[in-house]
């Protein structure tokens, strides 16, 4: 089967950064189903894993988390799904990933792909709503439901590709005020249509441009990006009691900061559940299954931002680099062979 990977960490415009190359076929064992590609995404853990993660002599990683395919193949004790299944999902970042013809992957962090959207929309969403649904509905324990909520929820880095989902979330499935933080038209113009409330420049003060907005106290923070740099300032935003969520991997964190106003300090990572086979493990399952079906009523959307190209190394690299640019807005997607 055709793959892309690499065999030593090196920067994206470096030739052998990212290869095309051809490799045997994987056979499902145990709850794993075999997905013939259709679609992948690229996500910031991409690059992490590509620039940190080298992989032994001889052998030749496969990146990738994010996919949409057919279901070609079940391992012995799969039940949940069945060959021909159109599926998306986000993988594990303990196996070899996405970026090839054929991909394993255990059933229980898989879901039925959205029925409204095609191969390339469905690509865009499941990294991203997963980790925004763990982190507002498990880590943070916001209860889903339109009641009244004397709380605002501040998303920093709104219009990337966690906070587009998470901005549709908060608003559509709680009563949280959202506001939203971005420093280009572009991307402000993305958070607002997006269901943001106010949207912020988390480029000057935000604390003096929140208190205008007369909106109810800051309880909740989704720090999605640039926590080290703006720690101490949502600290100070951040009212009594409440509870700050990152997923980023700031240098230093100064956690003595929350103690005066009693706040708590919650960590998501979306490979947890798959990497340790926690018991709850399924929960991604069905947390997708919701999520399409939220897709095909028309309460969210695709984040889908642009179709990059082809499945090959010239058009990853090129999503790489737009990545660790820093300026991309939504999804960036790869579809077809």
């Amino acid at each position: 089967m055709k793959a892309v990977g690499y065999k030593k960490s090196l920067p994206i415009d470096a030739a052998d950064s990212l290869i095309d190359f051809e490799t045997e076929t994987p056979e499902p064992r145990g709850r794993d189903i075999r997905v013939a590609v259709k679609a992948i995404s690229v996500n910031p853990v991409d690059t992490k894993v590509r620039k940190r993660a080298e992989p032994p002599a001889g052998e030749t990683k496969i990146l990738g988390y994010d996919a949409v395919g057919v279901v070609d193949a079940v391992g012995p004790d799969a039940t949940l799904f069945k060959k021909g299944d159109e599926v998306y999902y986000a993988g594990s970042i303990q196996r070899q990933g996405t970026n090839s013809e054929f991909h394993l992957v255990d059933e229980r962090i898989v879901g039925h792909k959205p029925k409204s959207l095609s191969v390339a929309q469905a690509a865009a969403l499941p990294l991203t709503s997963i980790t925004a649904w763990e982190l507002l509905f498990d880590r943070l324990a916001i209860a889903p439901g339109k009641k009244i909520e004397p709380r605002t929820l501040l998303i920093t880095g709104g219009a990337g590709g966690v906070g587009s989902i998470m901005i549709q979330l908060a608003r559509r499935l709680t009563g949280l005020a959202v506001i939203a933080t971005a420093s280009r038209p572009e991307s402000t113009k993305w958070c607002l249509d997006l269901g943001a409330h106010a949207v912020i420049d988390h480029s000057k003060p935000m604390k003096e441009q929140i208190e205008k907005l007369k909106l109810p106290p800051v309880g909740l923070i989704a720090s999605l990006t640039g926590t080290d740099q703006h720690f101490p300032a949502l600290t100070d935003i951040l009212a009594p009691q409440g509870k700050i969520g990152l997923i980023d991997d700031p240098a230093t964190l100064n956690a003595s900061l929350l103690k005066g106003k009693a706040g708590s300090l919650h960590w998501e990572s979306m490979f947890t559940r798959s990497s340790f086979q926690t018991a709850d493990m399924v929960a991604q399952h069905r947390l997708l299954d919701d999520v399409a079906n939220l897709i095909d009523n028309g309460v969210l959307r695709t984040t889908l931002d642009k179709v990059v190209g082809k499945i090959n190394a010239a058009n990853l690299k090129t999503a790489h680099a737009a990545i660790e640019g820093g300026r991309s807005t939504g999804k960036l997607v790869l579809e077809g062979w």
